[in-house]
């Protein structure tokens, strides 16, 4: 049905990649398809086979995709057949229109490879419309004296269709008077017109009626009719007459809008419709129409508008005077204008100088104006004047011209700008004015310097505030503008060091935010002032400062410290023994703890977590003093552990735990057996503790065993006997257990299993102890001119697998006095001075001394038992070197936040030493530290 450049596929798929190129190239160059058909076909009638005409096959357009697109889709391919099948309503006026050829551009897209082939399918017009004539009826006047011959042009009807299904005639009814002739445009187009026969006469046919036919050429031929009706008219043989041939009149230009200016008459001899007279404007100017307006019937004339003397004094017009019959007449009507004073004076302003500096002086000129009045005489004189409040006043410079200067000094801080108003008046009667308003900008000097918004600046900043963060902002501000009011913020001084100060703080200079550089330390600054500067722009620019300073608030970020009970030199923990005697509320010791916070973030309570016995002991709970609760009973152990636990008063609170070994014990003997026979309750935590040790030591000695067995292989390859003599089982000898015979106060309250390497060796001194150590029991091995190796945590011989031994317990004779141990602050005499270690030096220093007196205690050139209260040490350290002579550690300790200072309630609260050493404070054994 339309042709086609499409190539059929073959059969087979090419082989060859060059042919299957070139088709597809020859397929998008090639002419497009083309079909015909008519409008109006039913959806679903088949236009061609597309596919086919593709040079497809059905498999291949359904697997290649085979569709169609256009701006609006009125086809669509069906996929079994290959078939273009009509989708939508096609109606050829609508989509064409006037147009005498109608196609549709179409595109056929395939992929696989993607291709498009270019469709247009032509719409053959069909007569689906009849003619159609825009009215129902025409009437139509002809004057009876209209001579025969003339013609008289009809409105032509219509038919959207083209071609043969368009207008083809045109028919009338038959009459005497009037054929119809049919007129052919250039286009093609045909429009009827009526031919009059011969003369009409109006009194022996007043009107004529006929029918027109349009036809058009369709099969079969549609039509459509209208009615004709023909007036006939009566003849005009009299035109009009006016009874002037010239109008003239005066008016004011005051007279409002619609008022009557003038009247023109004319008059007709003839009857009817003859004598009816129109009047109209002829020949006069457009803008003199609109000024004004012409009643048709009466010829009264009135004003549209106001009229204006100055904008034109005089309208001239023509009038023409028309009757039914198309004759008419002519005159000539004249407006005279007479002025008033209706313009009010202009003030014009010719230059004008609308930034003035604010240090300007009197005298300047800011602008320079002229008034006009378009009135005439006394109307037109104009005088000027302006207000009396502000810093300007005018002069007369010439003919209408005035000179606007400055009067006074101007400040743009109080008044940025002034709308200076200046009225002209005339000496019309009544007088005009008129005003204007000039606003004149004072243009900014640099007089002003910044002003912050406080006198000084306070800012509470808390702790541990995250570095970067803003902690404040200063804002100053300068009444100036632009530069002169632009301030920037920087950091002048500050009571940091000038080197540390950027890393503490630093100031935006745009916004005057100060950011933290670092997170702040309560504990370490508590406070620091800064001096700001804020500064303009000016020329020369202008500053002020103001102080900052900067409190930083205390949180609650240090737990507290247990000062006492604290671990021994040797890692080992300290006990305190109680009277079994002792009465309910009697101070057994005090937990003595400090927090670096301050305020509430200080205040430490005390809480028990854990004890052998709930119910024997109380617990201070601000002041950390254990007292017994009840008497002891025979159930009771004579050991007793207690967990306290201490808080402070923070949100959330942070906490310590401190353990206390408690022995009821008469005396220092009693309560030794007690540590090293009773067993300590089970506890979870400090068995698996336990364990860890156990398995640590165990690794740490076959890690030692491996070291001496590489060793022994090294010496044995080099055959020393002198070195080989040094294993030998007699080298290390051992002694009896040696016991103090008197436990007196102030004894040293440890033994100590030494081994001493034997003199005479000049390589290596191998220890080994083979028999097992027995409480209260020094073993000295070998000469004991050697050095002292004190069995101690963390330095002792356990490191050495061959020199591990039980640890022995205690001593029982090394004890304070009731009124000198570790308690409450102040429980000592007032002549009992010294110092406690107060750092990692003085307290190995005190370590010293005291392996230096139990190395003369082997020797045999002092006793354990030397005397009361010199702790055995050798004459050479001073025998003035007494426990008296220890300080509590804990007296006057400060608790930051509070005023209150630990005492020492135990010499106030005893008054004496308890008999049997009670309060003594011993060190437990390795047993107790499980």
């Amino acid at each position: 049905m339309g042709g086609s450049c499409a190539h059929r596929r073959g059969a087979g798929r090419p082989q060859v990649l060059f042919p299957f190129l070139l088709l597809l190239f020859y397929r998008a160059f090639c002419e497009p398809i083309r079909y015909s058909i008519p409008e109006e076909l039913a959806k679903g009638s088949v236009v061609g086979n597309l596919a086919k005409d593709l040079g497809l096959s059905v498999q291949e357009a359904s697997a290649r995709k085979l569709r169609v697109s256009a701006e609006k889709l009125l086809f669509s391919v069906d996929r079994e057949s290959g078939d273009l099948l009509v989708k939508d309503r096609i109606d050829r006026e609508q989509i064409c229109r006037e147009r005498r050829r109608c196609e549709l551009q179409l595109e056929a897209v395939v992929e696989n490879p993607l291709n498009i082939f270019h469709i247009i399918v032509a719409v053959e017009d069909i007569n689906d419309h009849a003619p159609q004539f825009d009215k129902k009826d025409i009437h139509l006047e002809i004057v009876e004296s209209v001579s025969a011959g003339a013609r008289i042009s009809l409105d032509p009807a219509t038919d959207p269709d083209i071609n043969m299904n368009s207008i083809k005639d045109y028919h009338i009814n038959p009459n005497s008077y009037f054929k119809l002739m049919v007129r052919v445009n250039s286009d093609g187009g045909k429009y009827p017109e009526l031919s009059l026969e011969k003369p009409l006469d109006r009194e022996v046919q007043r009107s004529h009626r006929l029918i027109l036919t349009a036809l058009d050429g369709g099969d079969p031929p549609r039509s459509a009719t209208v009615r004709i009706e023909i007036v006939v008219k009566d003849t005009n043989d009299n035109p009009p007459v006016f009874s002037k041939d010239e109008y003239r009149v005066s008016v004011s230009e005051s007279l409002p809008p619609g008022s009557s200016v003038l009247q023109v008459t004319a008059t007709d001899q003839d009857e009817g419709a003859n004598a009816e007279i129109s009047y109209h404007f002829r020949s006069t100017a457009q803008s003199t129409r609109h000024m004004f307006s012409l009643d048709e019937k009466t010829g009264l004339i009135k004003n549209n508008q106001s009229l204006d003397f100055e904008d034109m004094e005089r309208y001239t017009m023509e009038v023409e005077a028309k009757d039914g019959g198309g004759l008419s007449a002519q005159c000539k009507v004249i407006i005279e204008i007479l002025d008033e004073n209706d313009n009010s004076p202009e003030i014009i302003i010719t230059s004008l100088s609308d930034e003035i500096l604010e240090d300007s002086q009197p005298g300047m000129v800011v602008a320079l104006f002229k008034t006009r009045d378009w009135d005439f005489g006394g109307n037109g004189e104009v005088m000027c004047n302006i207000e009396r409040d502000v810093p300007f006043k005018i002069y007369s410079s010439s003919n209408n011209y005035y000179k606007l200067v400055t009067d006074g000094a101007l400040d743009r801080e109080q008044t940025p700008e002034y709308n200076v108003t200046i009225t002209a008046t005339d000496r019309g009667k009544p007088p005009l004015s008129s005003s204007t308003t000039i606003t004149l900008r004072v243009t900014d000097v640099n007089d002003n310097a910044p002003v912050f918004q406080q006198p000084a600046y306070l800012v509470h900043v808390p702790e541990n505030n995250p570095p970067g963060a803003s902690i404040a902002q200063v804002s100053a501000s300068d009444p100036d503008l632009g530069p002169n009011g632009q301030v920037s913020y920087s950091i002048v001084a500050s009571d940091l060091e000038p080197r540390a100060l950027s890393s503490y703080v630093s100031v935006s200079a745009h916004s005057g935010v100060v950011f933290a550089q670092r997170a702040f330390d309560h504990e370490q600054l508590r406070a620091f002032e800064l001096t700001l500067q804020a500064r303009d722009q000016g020329s020369p620019a202008l500053s002020a400062n103001v102080s900052l300073r900067v409190l930083v608030g205390d949180r609650n970020d240090n737990a507290p410290r247990v000062l006492y009970p604290a671990l021994g030199p040797d890692g080992s923990a300290l006990f305190d023994t109680v009277p079994r005697a002792a009465q309910p509320g009697y101070l057994v010791t005090k937990v003595v703890a400090v927090d670096a916070d301050s305020g509430h973030n200080a205040w430490l309570s005390y809480h028990v977590l854990q004890a052998s016995e709930p119910g024997l002991f109380s617990l201070g709970l601000r002041t950390g003093e254990v007292r017994t609760a009840r008497a002891l009973g025979d159930r009771d152990a004579a050991r007793q552990r207690l967990l306290v636990a201490v808080r402070d008063g923070g949100q959330p609170p942070l906490s310590a735990t401190a353990t206390l070994l408690l022995v009821f014990a008469d005396s220092l003997q009693e309560a030794l057996p007690d540590l090293s026979e009773r067993p300590t309750p089970s506890d979870p935590q400090a068995e698996l503790q336990f364990y860890l040790v156990v398995a640590l030591a165990l690794i740490s000695v076959l890690f030692l065993l491996s070291i001496i067995l590489a060793i022994a292989l090294h010496l044995r390859r080099s055959s020393s006997p002198s070195v080989w003599g040094c294993f030998q089982p007699g080298f290390c000898s051992k002694s009896g257990p040696v016991v103090p015979p008197n436990y007196s106060e102030g004894t040293l309250p440890y033994s100590y299993n030494l081994c001493v390497a034997q003199a005479g060796k000049t390589e290596f001194n191998f220890l080994k102890c083979t028999e097992p150590l027995h409480s209260a029991q020094d073993i000295v091995c070998g000469d004991s001119s050697g050095p002292l190796i004190p069995l101690q945590s963390g330095n002792d011989l356990t490191s050495h697998p061959e020199t591990l031994t039980p640890q022995a317990p205690p001593n029982t004779d090394w004890r304070f006095s009731q009124a000198q141990r570790p308690g409450t602050s102040g429980s000592q005499n007032g002549d009992e001075t010294g110092t406690w270690p107060n750092n990692q030096f003085d307290t190995e220093m005190l370590q010293a001394m005291i392996l230096a007196s139990a190395s003369e205690a082997a020797d045999g050139s002092s006793t354990l038992g030397a005397g009361a209260g010199t702790m055995g040490l050798s004459a050479r350290y001073g025998p003035q070197f007494t426990l008296q002579h220890v300080p509590d550690y804990r007296q006057n300790v400060y608790i930051p936040g509070s005023n209150a200072t630990l005492t020492n309630a135990a010499g106030k609260r005893d008054g004496k030493t308890p008999a049997g050493g009670n309060g003594n404070k011993k060190k437990s054994g390795k047993k107790e530290k499980k």
